[in-house]
C-alpha cells in the first residue's frame, strides 16, 4: 500500500471586505468579497479583486465555504480558482482554521501542472485577509 503525502506548494493570501448577508432562515449563506491579495512560493502573482466566497453557517456549526476568484501570474497568465472546504467549530480554545480542496483552471501551458494536480488547503483567517497553505498530494512508496 502506498502512502499518501502532502508537499507544500504556495500560499494564497486573500484581501477579504467585511461579509454581507444574502440568506438568513435556518442555515446563514453570507458573501465576503475578495479585494485582492497575493500568491507566493511555486506559483507566484497576485489576486485578482473581483471574487468572493460564500460561506454557508450551517445549524450544527460548521461553515462551510465555497471561493472563487482569479490569479493573474507574475509572467501575466490567468488562472481560476475554485476553492470549496469547510470550517469546523474551535474545540479546546484553539484557533479555527479551514480544511479546502483548491481546483485551478488555465489557458496558460507553462501553468498546466496546476491543473493536473490534486491539491489540499488549510486556511485561517488573519484580520481583513485569508490565508491559504497549499499542498501537493503526492502517493509515495
Amino acid at each position: 500500500m502506498h502512502a499518501i503525502a502532502a508537499e507544500p506548494r504556495f500560499t494564497i493570501t486573500a484581501l477579504i471586505a467585511p461579509p454581507e448577508p444574502l440568506v438568513d432562515r435556518g442555515d446563514r449563506l453570507d458573501f465576503i468579497p475578495i479585494t485582492g491579495g497575493e500568491v507566493r512560493g511555486d506559483l507566484t502573482g497576485e489576486v485578482v479583486p473581483g471574487g468572493g466566497d460564500w460561506c454557508c453557517t450551517r445549524s450544527d456549526g460548521v461553515v462551510a465555504v465555497e471561493a472563487r476568484y482569479l490569479v493573474r501570474t507574475a509572467s501575466g497568465g490567468l488562472v481560476d480558482v475554485h476553492n470549496t472546504g469547510v470550517l469546523r467549530p474551535a474545540e479546546d480554545g484553539a484557533a479555527p482554521y479551514f480544511l479546502t480542496t483548491p481546483r485551478f483552471r488555465t489557458v496558460d501551458p507553462a501553468l498546466h501542472w496546476l491543473t493536473a494536480t490534486v491539491f489540499v488547503g488549510q486556511a485561517h483567517v488573519e484580520g481583513d485577509r485569508v490565508v491559504i497553505e497549499v499542498a501537493e498530494l503526492v502517493v509515495r512508496a
